[in-house]
C-alpha cells in the first residue's frame, strides 16, 4: 500500500505565570512544612497538597501537539510534559469542506455561523494557522485550527486539490 505519511510537531506557547505558580507552590510548601514542624500538623498537610499540585498539575500545562497525516486522515495528539500522549481529535478529510488560512475570506461564511472551533495551535502570533471546515455528523460543522507545514499541505492538496486554499 502506498500511504502518504507526514508528521508535524508544534509546541504550545508557554505561559510565564505557570513557572511562577509552580515556584510559588514549592516555596510555600517548604514554608508550610517548616511551620508545621514547629506548630501544628495541619500545615504539613497543606504543604503536601501544595507540593502535589506543583508536581502533578503544573507539568500537564506543558503542551505540544502532533499532527499525523496518514492517507486522507489527520490525527491530532496532545502531548503533556513530553511524557503522556492523548489523541484529542481525528479528521477524516473525506468529510471536510475546505482547508484555508485562518484569516482567509474563504472562511468568512463559516465564521458568521458561529461554528464550534477546536484550537490545536501553538498560540504564537507569527504562526501560519489553517482551519479545516469539517462535517462531523454528531456535532455538525466545526472549524479545526492547526499549524501544518508545507509538506503536509502539499500532501493533502495532492489528494484534494480543490479543497486546499492558498498554500
Amino acid at each position: 500500500m502506498n500511504d502518504t505519511y507526514v508528521e508535524v510537531m508544534v509546541a504550545r506557547k508557554k505561559n510565564p505565570l505557570v513557572g511562577i505558580g509552580r515556584t510559588a507552590c514549592y516555596v510555600l510548601s517548604v514554608i508550610f512544612f517548616l511551620l508545621g514542624i514547629v506548630s501544628s500538623g495541619v500545615l504539613i498537610v497543606i504543604a503536601a497538597a501544595l507540593a502535589a499540585v506543583a508536581y502533578f498539575v503544573f507539568p500537564r500545562l506543558d503542551i505540544e501537539y502532533e499532527y499525523l497525516y496518514i492517507d486522507r486522515e489527520i490525527s491530532i495528539d496532545k502531548i503533556m510534559s513530553k511524557e503522556k500522549r492523548k489523541n484529542v481529535y481525528t479528521v477524516d478529510l473525506n468529510k471536510m469542506e475546505c482547508i484555508a488560512p485562518v484569516n482567509s475570506h474563504e472562511l468568512d461564511s463559516y465564521k458568521a455561523r458561529n461554528l464550534k472551533v477546536y484550537d490545536f495551535t501553538s498560540l504564537e502570533e507569527d504562526a501560519k494557522v489553517y482551519s479545516i471546515v469539517y462535517e462531523t455528523g454528531r456535532e455538525g460543522t466545526v472549524l479545526v485550527n492547526f499549524e501544518p507545514n508545507e509538506e503536509m499541505l502539499r500532501a493533502i492538496k495532492n489528494v484534494f486539490p480543490r479543497k486546499v486554499m492558498d498554500i
